[in-house]
């Protein structure tokens, strides 16, 4: 053996002594994705579709509707992996977000890597929101366009970039961003990606099913024609896996020649396909009239009123963040939350900021309010407020 073993463990013990060092753990129940015995703060399963007994049930009702499919794709999208069922997924997928179409990626990863890195290659400029996803930096990275970053959510900054360079430019923006839980300013950040004559692109991973009856912000605020591409995620709301880019036909058939994370892997299975079908098909009733998590976000805004120690970020989607700068103190803050039985997580740098390190809460359609009012109470108390 060389010597990258050695670099190999060098990395992780340094990782170690910085208290960043990551591992995954076998403590989430089967049933709920979260903790065992624990309350559900943590995951992105914001309507209950990942434990819903509806879902699994039409899953399995539309498993006997294509009992002749196989199990597998059997191979690349282009080679033996495309099949009727994709793209009759796809077509449903398009018509609910008022898109033109739709093209399916194995993930959101895949999907930003693959739309970025093509796309980008045939621009000068790539300007995106500081605190856009990692997914879209790897695939700017892969791209030969030079990557400029916009303040978060700054109008201004984003104008002033542009007035600076000249060529073509991709603007890259999330409608609600995963960590900070706030929404993008999408009709002002449109207005001036048409001043400048660029286009933009919108991951609305974590909206789809939360905003615009569950066709995201660009829907609900009517902005589909202003948008130039648009990715969706299947594995936040809709409690499946998978991803989508929308945008018109020759978008579509540009990634079907150019995306190399689409060309270059075996395509999702068809047991898969069945489930984000079942979802959609689960999307398109659910009664937004009914559901409680607007109720469930308001309680969780109007609980912490008056606790000045609680600093909270976010509160206009159920994605929230109390702030406890320092990877240990975070860490042994969420740990006496989760002894409480609330499972929270710790977000530590360089996931974030260094200084902005946060408990990351999640508030979901199932959680009831007393589970919300316990939660704040174990926060106060964990960080000595209580």
């Amino acid at each position: 053996m060389g010597q990258l073993d050695g670099i190999v463990a060098a990395k992780l013990a340094q990782r170690r002594e910085q208290g960043t060092f990551r591992s995954l753990n076998t403590s989430a129940s089967l049933s709920t994705g979260s903790v065992e015995g624990q309350v559900d703060f943590t995951s992105n399963d914001y309507l209950g579709f990942a434990r819903s007994k509806e879902l699994k049930k039409r899953i399995s009702e539309a498993e006997k509707l294509f009992s002749e499919t196989g199990v597998g794709s059997t191979g690349s999208r282009l080679l033996t992996g495309n099949s009727e069922l994709a793209e009759d997924v796809e077509k449903q997928i398009a018509a609910f977000h008022g898109s033109e179409t739709a093209l399916i990626f194995n993930s959101g990863y895949d999907a930003n890597v693959g739309l970025f890195s093509s796309l980008g290659r045939n621009v000068k400029y790539i300007v995106y929101d500081e605190l856009i996803h990692a997914s879209v930096h790897d695939g700017m990275r892969l791209s030969r366009a030079e990557m400029k970053p916009f303040k978060h959510n700054d109008v201004s900054s984003l104008d002033e970039i542009l007035s600076s360079i000249d060529g073509n430019v991709i603007v890259a923006v999330e409608s609600l961003y995963s960590m900070e839980g706030d929404l993008a300013p999408l009709v002002e950040l449109c207005e001036i990606v048409e001043k400048h004559n660029c286009d933009i692109i919108v991951d609305e991973a974590h909206a789809v099913g939360l905003f615009g009856k569950g066709r995201g912000r660009v829907s609900e605020l009517g902005l589909e024609n202003n948008v130039f591409a648009r990715l969706v995620t299947f594995s936040k709301a809709l409690g499946c896996h998978g991803a989508a880019v929308l945008g018109n036909d020759n978008l579509r058939q540009f990634l079907i020649n150019h995306a190399r994370s689409l060309i270059f892997s075996t395509f999702t299975s068809n047991h898969t396909l069945i489930a984000i079908k079942s979802a959609y098909d689960m999307l398109s009733v659910v009664d937004y009239n009914k559901l409680i998590i607007r109720d469930i976000i308001k309680l969780f805004n109007q609980s912490i009123k008056g606790n000045e120690n609680l600093m909270i970020i976010g509160g206009e989607s159920p994605i929230l963040g109390v702030l406890v700068p320092g990877n240990d103190r975070v860490r042994a803050v969420a740990n006496a939350v989760q002894n409480d039985g609330f499972d929270v997580r710790s977000i530590v740098s360089p996931t974030v900021p260094k200084g902005t390190e946060r408990i990351r809460i999640c508030l979901h359609e199932f959680n009831t309010e007393e589970e919300v009012v316990g939660l704040i109470a174990s926060l106060r108390k964990a960080l000595g407020n209580g």
